[in-house]
């Protein structure tokens, strides 16, 4: 099996320790990760604000990249969730507009194989008890491209309570959006900012030390508050808690 990391943008450039703990636990679990250098973005922000032209290089680009690996991994459900809905209308529209199938066999290849990190631990390695340990009380925010686009349901959770010492605390209103939905919270700021505040009430109303999420794009955005605020509350990846076990803590750099 040849797989690769999509460690994404947002990962690359705010959260490489998210990347960094995907390969340790990837590779704990007997994986061989490659890193191709040639990725970038998936397109997302562009396509979001109504630039669909300009994600067409960066379709190109991609399926280059991870050409010839049996599985794309990402820690990002949100890129994951832009190239399964969005390539292939990418491609559609591109030879509807008479400029040949070459974006929609490219989608084709590519989007099968690109799978959201709990999807490629549960679905494809067939785990959930992925030899973790972390001993924290977390609460679970899911984000909303997983939740409802990818339909991860409770794959996250699973991996969550299997994971020893954790306590897994339950978040009121759970499914309600955080507020971030990229772009959205640049162009319509007081609101995303409210729902940001709706959220922290409900996580630091469980008590729990960590606020774990499998998109780190959201918790940038509730991490945000929590520092205005001054809050007892930790924004953690959920790839970090997974990568460390009793032997061998993470401790990101």
């Amino acid at each position: 099996m040849r797989v690769a990391l999509f460690a994404t943008c947002v990962n690359d450039a705010l959260f490489p320790a998210t990347a960094v703990a995907t390969v340790r636990l990837l590779e704990r679990l007997g994986v061989t990760v490659d890193f191709p250098a040639g990725q970038t973005c998936c397109g997302q922000p562009q396509y979001n604000t109504g630039y669909r032209r300009a994600c067409e290089p960066l379709l190109r680009r991609m399926a280059r990249a991870f050409a010839g690996y049996d599985h794309v991994v990402t820690p990002s459900g949100s890129c994951v969730a832009m190239v399964r809905d969005n390539y292939p209308r990418i491609g559609a529209r591109a030879t509807t507009e008479g400029r040949g199938t070459e974006l929609a066999d490219l989608a084709t290849a590519l989007v099968p194989r690109v799978v959201e990190l709990t999807e490629f631990l549960t679905d494809v390695l067939g785990v959930e008890d992925v030899g973790a340990y972390f001993p924290h009380t977390v609460t679970y925010h899911p984000s909303c491209h997983g939740l409802r686009l990818l339909g991860l349901g409770e794959r996250p959770r699973r991996l969550l309570g299997a994971v020893r010492g954790l306590e897994l605390v339950e978040l009121p209103g759970a499914e309600e959006c955080c507020g971030f939905g990229g772009t959205f919270a640049v162009k319509n700021a007081a609101v995303s900012a409210a729902m940001a505040e709706d959220k922290i009430a409900n996580a630091l109303g469980t008590g729990a030390s960590v606020l774990c999420g499998a998109d780190n794009s959201c918790l940038l955005h509730l991490g945000g508050t929590l520092r205005r605020r001054g809050a007892p509350l930790r924004p953690l990846h959920l790839a970090e808690i997974l990568a460390g076990t009793e032997e061998h803590p993470w401790r990101p750099s």
